[in-house]
């Protein structure tokens, strides 16, 4: 089912209508998904008049989303191919914002590993793990706008 995930993450119209079912604030923002493999991901989200705030830059809620998306869409491909049920939840969530964002962004995430392992060792020791995973926000000239680390918990559904 992992590669399911990574064919539907890839999809712009399956894409669509799975933030339409799910996600629908991601949908309007214009969340897009434009890599996941087994190394990372990475999730753009446009500068719009819908995603500013009265500062004529990104509303930090947006980009909040974007960056919750690009390490979530890793843990859900997977949790998809994990051996056994695995529920998944952010616990935390810590952000600096170090530039105003005025262009599209673009939120890398490279812990798929890092995921994939507290997964694992989640199953084996049948307790929840929890991992700290890093997202960061690119502008169009290449400099970070915005630093997030999310804190996500897995356990064995029983």
């Amino acid at each position: 089912m992992a590669k399911n995930i990574k064919a539907l993450a890839l999809s712009p119209l399956k894409m669509k209508i799975y933030m339409l079912l799910n996600l629908p604030m991601g949908l309007i923002a214009g969340l897009r998904v434009s890599k996941i493999d087994d190394n990372g991901s990475e999730v753009t989200v446009p500068f719009k008049y819908i995603n500013k705030n009265p500062f004529k830059s990104m509303y930090f809620a947006v980009m909040s989303m974007a960056a919750e998306l690009s390490s979530g869409i890793l843990a859900l491909s997977e949790v998809s191919q994990a051996s056994m049920p695995v529920s998944m939840l952010v616990l935390n969530m810590e952000a600096s914002f170090t530039k105003k964002a005025r262009t599209k962004i673009s939120f890398k995430c490279d812990d798929a590993s890092g995921i994939r392992q507290t997964i694992n060792k989640s199953i084996e020791s049948g307790e929840g793990q929890t991992i700290d995973v890093h997202s960061k926000g690119y502008d169009k000239e290449g400099d970070i706008v915005a630093e997030f680390k999310f804190t996500w918990t897995f356990k064995p559904k029983s």
